[in-house]
């Protein structure tokens, strides 16, 4: 497609994202599960934060860490879901070049952080579980917050060169993006020039990142299932299993899409366009869902906290039959 309304310099002033390929006239409809799901994000993890916050005894290694997660979830979920909804409810396709550009950064900057978060947290669980006595000593105030700036700095300055790299790139007047956001390779799709550079660079950034951090949970919980086998009493490795099972849970409703998602950009020229969007729209919403309930809801200080929130408005019972 040719744009209409182009800029001097070789891209275009504006993007269309197309939305669902395929399914134009379902994702009105479509666009409500999304909806619901922004609105269980948005609150499960405002609330996650408000109780962080407020509570000095949950000022510990785990929390601080849910507390990052939370911001992470909110500012992941937000920086697409908003423009989306615009798209499947009100026609509005258009974003300019350079927000696009902005939103491609925030999205694949803040999966990075998402990414390297879970890995802190995967190791913090085998310290606390593999070495209980020098937990503390290990996962100082301190040291949480320097891991949390690397996790954040890794996923700058990786990210960044994908919107340099495309600026530089001619784009010829193609302007329409099979996408409802502004990912990385859909844009690199409509460059008409040699975009090897691009593609080879963000195949080293999943490596960097997704590859390292996923061995790092592997190996992290593997160690852990090894130490809870060695556990005498049944419930209470019944108990650590359960919860570890959750956490693995969520940690592949990112890994799962997002392995899909990167694989079928390079390889999956025979899947439906729609079965990939659709994959890569849950890549950012499913996590943000999910993290508060299982890492929040499902932990007894934060749970009882809420319940507590809850029974001074009058609806703690309701709560209290939902968790």
């Amino acid at each position: 497609m040719s744009c209409l309304n182009t800029s001097t310099h070789s891209h275009p002033a504006t993007f269309l994202l197309v939305g669902i390929p395929g399914l134009q006239e379902a994702q009105y409809w479509i666009a409500f599960s999304f909806f619901i799901m922004y609105v269980i994000a948005v609150l499960g993890n405002v609330i996650v934060l408000f109780i962080i916050y407020n509570d000095l005894s949950l000022h510990e290694p785990m929390y601080l860490f849910l507390a990052m997660l939370a911001v992470t979830d909110l500012v992941l979920s937000t920086s697409t879901l908003p423009k989306m909804l615009s798209i499947f409810w009100l026609g509005s396709r258009e974003i300019g070049f350079h927000a696009c550009l902005t939103q491609m950064f925030f999205v694949h900057t803040f999966l990075s952080v998402e990414s390297g978060i879970l890995m802190v947290m995967a190791l913090d669980r085998y310290v606390a579980i593999c070495c209980p006595l020098r937990h503390s000593s290990i996962l100082s105030v301190p040291a949480i917050v320097t891991m949390g700036s690397l996790v954040l700095a890794r996923g700058v300055l990786l990210v960044s060169p994908f919107s340099l790299l495309v600026l530089r790139l001619p784009f010829c007047q193609r302007c329409l993006i099979s996408h409802s956001y502004c990912e990385h390779m859909a844009v690199v799709k409509l460059v008409c020039g040699d975009a090897t550079v691009s593609v080879i660079y963000g195949l080293f950034v999943a490596f960097m990142v997704g590859g390292v951090d996923l061995f790092v949970i592997t190996v992290s919980y593997a160690m852990i299932f090894q130490a809870v086998l060695r556990v005498p009493c049944t419930d209470t490795r019944l108990k650590a299993f359960s919860t570890c099972t959750s956490h693995l849970c969520v940690i592949l409703s990112l890994y799962i899409p997002g392995l899909f998602t990167f694989l079928t950009h390079r390889f999956g020229h025979n899947v439906p366009d729609y079965v990939h969007i659709l994959a890569a729209n849950l890549y950012l919403l499913m996590p943000p869902m999910l993290n508060p309930v299982v890492y929040g809801v499902k932990n007894k200080q934060i749970r009882e906290r809420v319940l507590h929130i809850f029974n001074q408005k009058g609806i703690g019972a309701v709560c209290a039959c939902l968790i």
